[in-house]
């Protein structure tokens, strides 16, 4: 079939507006960043990663991906952002509370998304949790400490001193300790705390917790989590009872948590990234949390550290590690 030039032409220009209203078109890029790797964060990456991929953004077809962990090091999170904002992404994911900092602080022009930010407001990432209308968006981790109590109360019904190990250097875990400081009393307990600045400070922190805790609450702060094999060692030899808001340290021998599915949560943030990536706005993204509670239950861990669970509360946990 022959067509005119000006058939060709209009041609041409048809086809090149066809590539221009596909998203994947022209080769898009998403940098990942975390604080740290252990398997809550780890399962954040891989969420995002998955759902980019089931929506066809994927490497084959131009997507570039990358991802750098800071190794819990604060000043290492500085340099990935200087880096990451120097390779002008599409979008940077921001892994942690410090990780987010780090990035939102380098940076007002280039979307961020944030995941597993505990207190998105108080750690300055966003005004609100409303749209921000700025560069940032994202997914946080934020848990109801009054069923978090309540938990430790289910195992641990005659507790009255909860001992707590965090860095005083994370927003997060500032604003837990806060919030317990207030809560504990009003169900009859008291919190003692002690920090640990460092991941090899968490065992010390936890071994001067022995003989005034009856049990030791973890929330997600990614030092102790990043090294709760050493709280457990703690806890087994001391008889101490470990609670967790982390799922994934029940398998490393907490007795029980109640938290988010950290999987999912990589799914819903991965889900707000291909929003960005196909012309949305961040600023005009409201800040989600996630509804999706697990009680995972580790009744090994419970004979380990002294504990005789109630078989009714064994039957309602979502996931009972063995």
């Amino acid at each position: 079939m022959n067509l005119s030039k000006s058939a060709r032409r209009l041609a041409a220009t048809a086809a090149f507006a066809g590539v221009l209203a596909s998203p994947l078109a022209f080769a898009q890029s998403v940098a990942v960043t975390s604080i740290v790797e252990h398997p809550a964060l780890d399962s954040i990456k891989d969420g995002v990663h998955e759902t980019l991929t089931a929506a066809g953004y994927t490497e084959a077809k131009g997507l570039k991906w990358q991802f750098q962990t800071a190794q819990g090091n604060t000043a290492i999170a500085a340099q990935i952002a200087r880096k990451f904002i120097g390779d002008k992404p599409d979008v940077i994911v921001a892994i942690a509370t410090p990780s987010a900092q780090a990035v939102v602080a380098a940076t007002k022009t280039i979307p961020v998304v944030y995941s597993a930010v505990t207190d998105p407001v108080a750690a300055q990432l966003v005004p609100s949790m409303g749209p921000s209308g700025t560069n940032v968006t994202g997914v946080s981790d934020a848990l109801s400490l009054d069923k978090q109590v309540e938990l430790i109360h289910k195992v641990v019904p005659n507790a009255k001193k909860v001992g707590m190990v965090y860095n005083p250097g994370e927003a997060n875990s500032v604003v837990v300790v806060k919030r317990l400081r207030e809560l504990l009393p009003k169900a009859g307990m008291s919190l003692v705390e002690a920090t640990a600045a460092r991941t090899v400070d968490v065992g010390a922190a936890a071994r001067s917790l022995v003989g005034k805790v009856d049990v030791i609450y973890t929330n997600t702060d990614n030092n102790v989590v990043s090294a709760y094999e050493a709280l457990v060692k703690v806890g087994n030899s001391a008889k101490i009872p470990l609670i967790a808001s982390d799922t994934d340290s029940v398998k490393r021998g907490a007795i029980a948590a109640l938290g988010v599915n950290y999987h999912d949560l990589g799914i819903q943030t991965g889900k707000v990234v291909i929003q960005i990536l196909k012309g949305a706005k961040p600023g005009d993204i409201a800040s989600q949390t996630s509804d999706k509670l697990e009680l995972y239950v580790n009744p090994a861990a419970a004979k380990a550290q002294g504990v005789t669970l109630d078989p009714e509360f064994v039957k309602s946990a979502t996931k009972v590690v063995q």
